[in-house]
C-alpha cells in the first residue's frame, strides 16, 4: 500500500448467520470452495498507514487475525444490527496496542442504540474489567479522517434508516433494499461499489440479486461487488452468470485504487456525541 492508494479489504461477505450456517447440509455450506466460506459482513479501508473499519462484525476477532490487522484508527457504523455491531468488545485489543481511544461514527440513533446495548463500555464508571475505549461521533454530513473525506449515503434497510459510506472512488452500501434518488446522486463516477445482494428470492429488507444488479446499473460504477451473501449463493457457479462488471465479493478480497489528491471531496467535520 502506498500513501497515494486507497485499499479495501472485504473482511466478511456473509449474511447474519455466516456461511456455513450452523446445522446446514446444503451444497454451499458443505462446499470446498473457500470463497463460499463467509464471515459476517464488514470491510476495512486502508490508506497512508491508517485503517478505517466499517462495522464491528460478530467475527471481528477472526477477521483481524486472518488479515493480520494491527491497528484500527476509526470505526464507521452502518447500523446497529447484531451482526454488524456485536464484535465491538474486540476493539479493546487495538486500544491496548495503541493506548488511544478509537472514534466510532454513525447516525445519532445508531450510536444511541450501541450505547444502550453496550452500557458497560460507555458508562462513566463501571465495575467491570478492561473495556474498549471509544469516543462516539455523530455523522450528519461529510467528515474528514486523516485527510480523506467520507460521505455518508442515507439508505433504507426495510423501515430502518441506515448509512452506506463513500470515500473517493469507492462506496460501501450493505444492508439495504432502497436507495433514494438523493443518495444515488452522491454515487457518481465510482470505480468500485460494494452493494448488498442477499439471495435470489425477494427479501423484505435486503436487495435480492436481480434488484442489486438493477441498482448497480443505475449507479454505474466501473466494478460492483455484491456482499452480505446467503448460502443460496454459490460463488463460482452463480458468479459465472452475473453481468459484466458485477461479481460476488469474498472474504479476504482486496481492491486497491489510486488517490489523485489527499482530500477527495468537500469536507465537513462530524460532531461529537457525549
Amino acid at each position: 500500500m502506498s500513501p497515494a492508494s486507497l485499499d479495501m479489504t472485504i473482511l466478511g461477505s456473509g449474511t447474519s448467520t455466516g456461511i456455513p450456517v450452523v446445522g446446514c447440509d446444503c451444497d454451499v455450506c458443505r462446499s470446498d470452495d473457500t470463497k463460499n466460506l463467509r464471515t459476517r459482513c464488514s470491510a476495512l479501508l486502508s490508506f497512508a498507514g491508517h485503517n478505517i473499519l466499517i462495522d464491528t462484525s460478530t467475527d471481528l476477532r477472526q477477521q483481524a487475525l486472518r488479515e493480520d490487522i494491527r491497528k484500527i484508527d476509526a470505526v464507521l457504523y452502518t447500523h446497529c444490527h447484531a451482526d454488524h455491531v456485536h464484535g465491538i468488545d474486540d476493539l479493546r485489543s487495538f486500544n491496548l496496542r495503541s493506548g488511544d481511544a478509537i472514534p466510532i461514527y454513525g447516525t445519532p440513533e445508531t450510536l444511541r442504540r450501541i450505547a444502550f446495548l453496550f452500557e458497560y463500555i460507555f458508562a462513566e464508571q463501571t465495575p467491570y474489567g478492561y473495556t474498549p475505549q471509544l469516543v462516539a461521533r455523530t455523522v450528519e454530513g461529510p467528515f474528514q479522517l486523516y485527510g480523506l473525506t467520507f460521505e455518508p449515503i442515507p439508505m433504507f434497510h426495510g423501515g430502518l434508516k441506515v448509512f452506506g459510506y463513500r470515500c473517493g472512488p469507492m462506496a460501501y452500501l450493505t444492508d439495504c433494499n432502497e436507495i433514494p434518488d438523493s443518495s444515488i446522486s452522491l454515487l457518481n463516477n465510482l470505480q468500485v461499489l460494494v452493494l448488498d445482494g442477499l439471495r435470489f428470492k425477494p427479501h423484505p429488507t435486503h436487495f435480492n440479486i436481480d434488484q442489486a444488479i438493477e441498482m448497480a446499473g443505475r449507479i454505474a460504477a466501473k466494478r460492483t461487488l455484491l456482499t452480505h451473501l446467503s448460502h443460496d449463493v454459490d460463488h463460482t457457479q452463480h458468479g459465472a452468470e452475473l453481468p459484466a462488471g458485477i461479481e460476488f465479493a469474498y472474504d479476504g478480497q482486496r481492491i486497491s485504487l489510486p488517490l489523485e489528491s489527499p482530500t477527495v471531496m468537500a469536507t465537513a467535520s462530524g460532531s461529537s456525541q457525549s
